[in-house]
């Protein structure tokens, strides 16, 4: 397996780079983060990759953070879950916001994820969970962040808005503080 490859930019692209390492040129496919963190053409860089094997075809994919690929690599353990959809998972919600919202039990975090609906959304935190919850993970109470985010669902607000308040709601608030400040991060918008 190719663990991590160290080389020059080659070319870069809105979900893949080349990186030539030795005289070969690797295409590897990264996230829109990913593609920030590497810089421009010409750049030197180190990237955690993942080898996908399928019957005809092997894909790279490439992280600047080891962690986000080993959250990669469990997003690939559970069922249902393919490189594609990973990656989706990857590029919209980033490796905190999908470890926060699993360990907290927040399915409809997941929900934003295009091809993930309400039911995959609970299934992948119920096969996920027992995975992350020793990991380091952000998480307020006891679902506070899914009962915020519930209430403001409840008041008629977008899913995608929603995650975005909530996520960035201080750790230390309680339901009725985070709901408080949530709205008002809302009525700003």
């Amino acid at each position: 397996m190719i663990g991590a490859l160290q080389g020059k930019v080659e070319t870069i692209d809105t979900d893949r780079i080349v990186l030539s390492v030795g005289g070969v040129g690797f295409e590897v496919r990264v996230t829109p983060k990913a593609v920030q963190d590497v810089g421009p053409s010409g750049s030197d860089v180190l990237l955690h990759t993942h080898l996908h094997v399928r019957e005809d075809a092997l894909d790279l994919y490439g992280f600047v953070d080891r962690r986000d690929r080993d959250v990669f690599r469990l997003l690939l353990a559970a069922s249902g879950v393919g490189p594609k959809l990973a990656m989706a998972m990857m590029g919209t919600l980033g490796t905190e916001e999908i470890r926060r919202a699993v360990v907290a039990e927040d399915a409809a975090a997941l929900t934003v994820v295009p091809g993930i609906g309400t039911r995959s959304a609970q299934k992948l935190v119920l096969e996920l969970r027992p995975r992350l919850a020793g990991a380091e993970a952000d998480v307020v109470g006891s679902g506070t962040r899914a009962q915020i985010r519930e209430a403001l669902e409840g008041l008629g607000y977008a899913t995608a808005e929603v995650s975005e308040v909530v996520a960035a709601l201080p750790d230390e608030l309680g339901v009725e503080q985070g709901l408080r400040l949530a709205l008002q991060q809302l009525g700003r918008q």
